[in-house]
């Protein structure tokens, strides 16, 4: 594994869930999505399937970093929220920990200020647990452990397998 890859164990995803969960519940949102800002889809939880996953996470990327780009014409470094006005339905983007994106889908039964409430007051420990993954990346260790026990598979074992 290269230095600097991010790994998510099964107990980080299972926390990101319940995080994000708790947070869709509060907020009484339809669906709330993690997102790195590389555009990678790391959790979401809530009303998905009339959603396309992968879109949803390259675009809410797209679109912080347009207004990153935007932000910096005016002499800031970043905005660290975003909100988009449907007719029907409303989306909060926010910022966590530096590198990931909180994306908030919501409709009439809840308002914006209730949805930057509830992110607010769970940001600090969705970034306590985002920051295990960076920390984890930064160290190289994936937390993984090997089994330096397993026998080791040869060309020959491949071939016998898928021929």
């Amino acid at each position: 594994m290269a230095a600097g890859s991010m790994v998510i164990l099964e107990e980080d995803f299972a926390r990101f869930n319940t995080l994000l969960g708790k947070l869709c519940e509060e907020s009484n949102a339809k669906f709330v999505f993690l997102v790195d800002k590389n555009g990678q889809q790391l959790s979401a939880v809530g009303q998905l399937d009339e959603v396309d996953p992968t879109a949803m996470a390259s675009l809410a990327a797209g679109s912080v970093a347009a207004t990153e780009s935007l932000a910096t014409l005016i002499g800031e470094t970043e905005f660290t929220s975003l909100f988009h006005e449907g007719r029907n339905d409303n989306l909060h983007i926010s910022l966590v920990a530096e590198r990931f994106i909180v994306l908030v889908n919501f409709d009439e039964r809840s308002s914006l200020g209730l949805v930057r409430l509830r992110v607010s007051q769970n940001t600090d420990e969705l970034a306590a647990a985002l920051t295990v993954l960076v920390e984890r990346a930064a160290s190289g260790n994936a937390g993984l452990e090997l089994d330096d026990d397993l026998p080791e598979i040869t060309a020959e074992d491949v071939e016998a397998l898928f021929g």
